[in-house]
């Protein structure tokens, strides 16, 4: 399984993979990272994919994933930044372990996000994924929103609802 993300880099979407090590299921807490001062998150949506799919044309892609699920990206700002200053590579400030918490998945037409709320819409995102790698079922997707990364806090509860049902809860400790 892939986990292929599609986050907000100097004002455009750049992809990012992660292991399957930074998986945080539903319900259970994030233990903030001892070695980083600035905790943050960003909201995503998930897609699964559903089937195998390489070079997808945008308008085929929304064959390719079966439930989408809310999600919390969480990345190392401070790591990020030395990173970015030293001209290397910040995939270490987002791909550490449990940096991505993923909800319940839902169908595809219970997730009412509009696609300005995101860098990219799931299908320009499958796409995209498709072009560079084969997208199999299993894959996870995930599409940050267009927003600056917030500071987490110990003890802070993060959840989303879609149609009033609880779908994402984590809680920092």
């Amino acid at each position: 399984m892939k986990i292929i993300g599609f986050v907000y880099n100097n004002g455009e979407a750049q992809m990012v993979l992660k292991g399957d090590s930074c998986l945080l299921n539903n319900r259970k807490p994030l233990f903030m990272p001892d070695w980083t001062n600035e905790l943050c998150v960003t909201d995503c949506m998930i897609l699964r994919v559903s089937r195998l799919g390489k070079e997808i044309a945008p308008r085929f892609a929304n064959r390719y994933y079966d439930a989408i699920a809310p999600g919390a990206d969480f990345i190392a700002m401070d790591i990020a930044r030395e990173a970015q200053q030293a001209g290397r590579p910040w995939t270490e400030a987002l791909a550490f372990d449990y940096s991505l918490a993923v909800g319940d998945f839902v169908e595809p037409s219970a997730f009412n996000s509009q696609p300005s709320d995101r860098l990219l819409s799931p299908e320009e995102a499958i796409a995209e994924a498709s072009r560079v790698m084969t997208i199999r079922q299993g894959d996870l997707i995930y599409i940050q929103a267009k927003q600056t990364p917030r500071p987490v806090q110990k003890e802070e509860i993060i959840r989303t609802e879609i149609n009033g049902e609880e779908k994402l809860y984590c809680k920092i400790k």
